[in-house]
């Protein structure tokens, strides 16, 4: 049996960072994933997530993530149920990750990213190609015997 889950999106809110009462740390924080398809008015949809991290991986989440940063998202799916203050029975699906990526670099938001890719005199950030094809007509090109390596 397979339970595997690969999602990229956005932070909707800070992580928060808790305690088990065995001090051991739990990281929660909600992504959002567009769905890849549009829907009849030709908006593409979004779905929220909830991730939770133990241990180490929570700390480092806690530590430097915000809301809005881009991150990929690997673990597995778990559906949990829990019975509230009054009684009612509820269930929660939850990725937990056992692996998290930054994608984009702390302290720029989503609009001075989009910004930054509009205006033309602006040299574009390496990091912002993440996802998008690569263009290697300003790349220097240095012969490494009968292979060319770009650098």
């Amino acid at each position: 049996m397979l339970n595997r889950v690969i999602l990229i999106g956005r932070l909707t809110r800070d992580p928060e960072m808790r305690y088990t009462t065995t001090g051991i740390g739990v990281c929660q924080f909600s992504l959002a994933v567009n769905r890849p398809f549009t829907n009849r008015a030709g908006e593409r949809e979004v779905d929220f997530i909830d991730i939770v991290t133990w241990r180490q991986l929570a700390e480092t989440c806690a530590n430097y993530l915000s809301k809005g940063r881009l991150v990929a998202v690997e673990g597995r799916l778990q559906i949990r149920s829990y019975e509230t203050q009054e009684g009612q029975k509820r269930r929660v699906a939850e990725v937990v990750a056992d692996n998290v990526r930054f994608l984009d670099r702390p302290g720029k938001s989503v609009s001075e990213a989009n910004e930054a890719r509009r205006s033309s005199d602006v040299q574009r950030d390496p990091w912002e190609a993440i996802g998008e094809e690569v263009n290697l007509d300003n790349v220097d090109i240095i012969k490494d015997g009968d292979e060319e390596v770009p650098f």
